[in-house]
């Protein structure tokens, strides 16, 4: 891969940090962290000015957008600060991504344009409470009564499930299939009679998961995307992404948060610690290494039609254990302030203790790599 810019790319990093420069200065404030509702509005609506500029559609790829130009817009917009995909994540990352690639062509009418547009927001229902990392185990029930199913469980860990529109939902529509198997990807409108959500609060005091209970909620047929027990390939694509070029934005923003860590031990005194600079030193060629897999990543996907392959297992793994790293070294610079909740950073540690859990378990990412790209025999 050629990790060079030609002067076509360059003029779109030009043309972009001029948009944003003329654009950030004209955003509203922005709202509570801890008020979802408030920032669904703040993030869609960023979403609309994308769109509205030519930039809306730069995760997927699409509309003339190159891989490269998709590192661009995020090294751009995470040096200016801008605000990233937010409440947006699953519908832009994730669901819209899936839909692209293995929906049919009314699917991708339906709900790819009000993704773009900053109209609808989407939830992940994938985990359940009985099934831990192993997602195949999946309970959730869909029995299908003539051109609907009828669905019947309970999930958790819901990102976003109090503000979104739409859940890109796991089911089991055959019961007696290997559990692999008998598995159906959904689209189910978060307004149906029988859905209950209720917020988890986490260790930061935010409540963007929640629990979800599903009494007989009827979801028409025609929302299934792939075929009927053929959900747990189509959620291979999803997990793909979500690995794979989910986290791009967020490693861009860890570089810049190392950066801002080095200039406040400067401050404080702490760089005067050798052994504290070369932790730091270390945490730069790290976050270096995963950028540029990160790059391989994309332009991978882009070449096998838009997919990420194991790579993303690859970079999922150790840039879950870096981010913990990075927060352990900020705790270390900040000394008794990073015991403060209302440090941006303080928050942003807690969050990095889930890394290794969300998206796929370490030891998931793990077995990945090692069967998939080593050739391993599977552990029994």
């Amino acid at each position: 891969m050629d990790l060079t810019y030609t002067d076509e790319e360059e003029g779109f990093r030009l043309r972009l940090r001029a948009w944003l420069a003329a654009t950030l200065p004209t955003l509203p404030p922005r709202p509570d962290p801890l008020d979802w509702p408030a920032r669904r509005t703040y993030d869609l609506g960023w979403q609309r000015r994308l769109y509205d500029a030519g930039y809306g559609e730069v995760h997927w790829g699409t509309a003339g957008t190159s891989p490269t130009q998709h590192l661009i817009f995020l090294e751009e917009t995470e040096k200016a600060g801008a605000p990233y995909v937010g409440a947006n994540f699953v519908g832009l990352l994730h669901a819209g991504p899936t839909i692209a690639a293995e929906g049919t062509a009314e699917q991708r009418e339906r709900w790819l344009p009000p993704v773009l547009r900053g109209e609808e927001a989407w939830c992940q229902g994938f985990s359940e409470p009985d099934a831990g990392s192993d997602l195949a185990s999946l309970r959730t029930k869909a029995v299908r009564d003539g051109d609907h199913y009828v669905v019947t469980g309970s999930k958790i860990w819901t990102s976003h499930a109090e503000v979104a529109d739409w859940c890109e939902l796991l089911v089991r529509t055959d019961p007696t299939a290997p559990k692999h198997r008998g598995i159906s990807w959904l689209a189910m409108p978060m307004d149906a009679p029988g859905i209950t959500v209720r917020p988890l609060r986490t260790l930061a005091g935010s409540a963007e998961f929640a629990e979800m209970f599903l009494d007989e909620v009827r979801i028409p047929v025609a929302n299934r995307v792939g075929e009927e027990n053929d959900g747990w390939r189509v959620t291979m694509v999803t997990l793909s992404y979500e690995r794979g070029t989910a986290f791009v934005g967020e490693v861009v923003a860890c570089r810049r948060t190392l950066g801002q860590l080095a200039a406040a031990a400067r401050e404080n005194g702490r760089w005067d610690d050798p052994v504290l600079r070369r932790r730091l030193g270390r945490l730069s060629a790290e976050f270096g290494a995963l950028w540029r897999l990160t790059q391989w990543n994309v332009s991978e996907a882009q070449r096998s039609g838009g997919v990420p392959g194991t790579g993303g297992s690859v970079f999922k793994l150790r840039y879950s254990h870096a981010r913990q790293e990075l927060y352990e070294a900020a705790a270390e610079v900040l000394g008794p302030d990073a015991l403060d909740l209302d440090q941006e950073w303080t928050a942003d540690r807690l969050s990095s203790l889930s890394y290794t859990i969300a998206a796929g378990t370490s030891q998931i990412q793990q077995n990945i790599v090692a069967e998939r790209i080593l050739g391993l025999p599977k552990g029994r």
